[in-house]
């Protein structure tokens, strides 16, 4: 595994609301990641879709780790902005999440992502969320850098 694709799965996995709603990662390369989820009973919405709040968080995450894959190794990104259109309802077995890196910059990076849900196996698929977001990039010492996790 490399240095980045470590990276991404130890802040990932420090993610607990990822690990509530059953996501994992699927990709980790230069610039994009996937990420994995379930259908589940429990995150659906009253007409049995998945619902929207979690197709968007996964989707914001991937978008989020893409952006970090492009970013200096003693830094850590927030989404500043996103915006989710929904195409259909989100109907299937599995999704996923994919983020890709667009431009990055030294302090924003700007990603597009897609939720994919997948009903008949993995070749067959329908995006049902595109998203488009920008992360800002934190550096140690920086105005507004993340506090530590505890």
């Amino acid at each position: 595994m490399s240095d980045i694709e470590c990276r991404i799965a130890a802040s990932f996995g420090a993610q607990t609301l990822m690990e509530t709603i059953g996501a994992r990662l699927a990709l980790v390369a230069d610039g994009e990641v996937h990420i994995a989820l379930p259908f589940s009973r429990r995150l659906s919405q009253q007409h049995g879709f998945l619902h929207a709040g979690a197709i968007t968080s996964v989707v914001d995450s991937a978008c989020g780790y893409a952006a970090l894959t492009r970013a200096p190794p003693d830094s850590e990104v927030v989404s500043a902005e996103f915006k989710i259109n929904f195409l259909r309802p989100a109907v299937g077995q599995h999704f996923l999440a994919v983020g890709k890196v667009q431009n990055a910059g030294k302090s924003l990076a700007v990603c597009t992502g897609e939720a994919r849900a997948f009903t008949d196996g993995e070749s067959s698929y329908k995006v049902v969320a595109l998203m488009q977001a920008t992360m800002v990039i934190l550096r140690p010492g920086a105005s507004g850098q993340v506090a530590p996790r505890t």
